[in-house]
């Protein structure tokens, strides 16, 4: 079947599919202007952006210093602006992923707005304020949700304060990498899995609208594409998939971490946001469990549910620092998170070579041109 198209808001997307927003340095402006620039749609992380140019910020011990230089307002800026420059110009559209738990959420909104992104997109707790961080603009706003009854609070909160619903939602579920919205024991539960969550969800929605409502967590391929587009989605959002590309902006050293994992490394990992999260199995982890990890020093402030630092030495780590190591490309010391399926990315290709795959299919025996095949080291 042909994949219909996405419209969010005013925006409509060539392909049902977006890329999902990966921090630290996961997905920043060449992943996300490559992505939509092939038709689909780029999101930009803006966790951690003070990584990306931290020339433009105060650094202690090689980190950004609190929450105004891990979350950099001029870094982000510059971020939004180069995606869209590389998806063809500023009338590419480009959406934001923000944390609802990061330290200065309200200006990050603000920030990214004001720095020209079209769509927000935010999770990790429910966005109930987003409207007002972003009242006078015409950005398109889009929730991620990990069941029915989250979807129902925040239409009920946003319809009464603000008169608005979202533009679309993301129904997220537990197969997903990083930060799942549900604690560890009911990831494993058929009743939390996305192909049971979605009926709820849809008909949640329409109890509200008929906004769009976006898939997310563990989709592979063109089949599940379809599959999910037949139970009554608008679309997909996919995260680890595009790790496996050229364009990803993570390390080298972060790619082969991916492609050699095996499907037992990815697990799901204790954090210091609160919920768990689905990430692989290095030397880190085990250091964690033997209380040899890095020391704790909450040099960056970067979400407030850690509050500064006490929660991040309960489960024996620093989030952002251990994420910064990633994005470094420190094997050692780097936290790699990843979705269920991330085992399955054994070589790189480029990003308009993966959207054609999930959006054409690939006949069976023909593989997908490429440049260069990663050997195991």
């Amino acid at each position: 079947m042909a994949l219909p198209t996405l419209r969010i808001g005013k925006y409509e997307i060539q392909y049902p599919i977006i890329q999902g927003g990966m921090g630290v340095g996961i997905s920043w402006e060449n992943l996300a202007g490559n992505v939509s620039k092939n038709g689909c749609l780029g999101v930009v992380s803006s966790v951690g952006t003070g990584y990306r140019y931290p020339n433009y910020v105060k650094l202690k011990d090689g980190r950004p210093v609190g929450s105004k230089y891990i979350h950099n307002k001029e870094a982000l800026t510059r971020i939004i602006k180069d995606a869209k420059e590389i998806a063809g110009g500023e009338k590419a559209v480009i959406g934001v992923n923000i944390l609802c738990a990061i330290t200065d959420y309200d200006r990050v909104v603000r920030d990214s707005i004001e720095a020209g992104a079209n769509i927000i997109i935010s999770g990790a707790g429910l966005p109930l304020r987003l409207p007002e961080y972003a009242e006078g603009s015409d950005v398109a706003l889009v929730p991620i949700v990990s069941s029915a009854r989250a979807l129902r609070v925040i239409c009920k909160h946003w319809k009464k304060k603000y008169n608005r619903l979202p533009d679309a939602v993301v129904l997220e579920g537990p197969l997903s990498g990083g930060h799942q919205g549900i604690p560890y024991e009911d990831c494993f539960k058929p009743e939390y899995q996305l192909e049971n969550l979605l009926p709820e969800v849809l008909k949640e929605r329409d109890m509200w609208g008929d906004f769009p409502v976006i898939v997310a967590g563990g989709i592979w391929s063109k089949e599940d594409i379809e599959w999910y587009i037949s139970q009554g989605a608008a679309g997909v959002q996919m995260g680890t998939r595009f790790v496996g590309t050229y364009e990803c902006d993570a390390s080298m050293e972060f790619k082969k971490v991916i492609i050699n994992a095996k499907k037992e490394d990815i697990v799901l990992l204790k954090s210091p946001v609160g919920y768990p999260a689905r990430g692989i199995v290095t030397k880190l982890i085990k250091d964690i469990e033997n209380g040899t990890a890095p020391e704790v020093k909450c040099i960056s402030n970067c979400v407030v549910p850690c509050n500064h630092g006490e929660e991040a030495k309960k489960v024996g780590y620093c989030i952002a620092d251990r994420l910064g190591d990633a994005y470094l490309g420190k094997v050692e010391t780097g936290l790699f998170f990843s979705g269920s399926n991330g085992y399955r990315i054994k070589r790189l290709v480029h990003v308009k070579d993966l959207i054609r795959e999930l959006v054409e299919g690939i006949p069976s025996g023909q593989e997908i041109p490429q440049e260069v095949d990663l050997v195991k080291t």
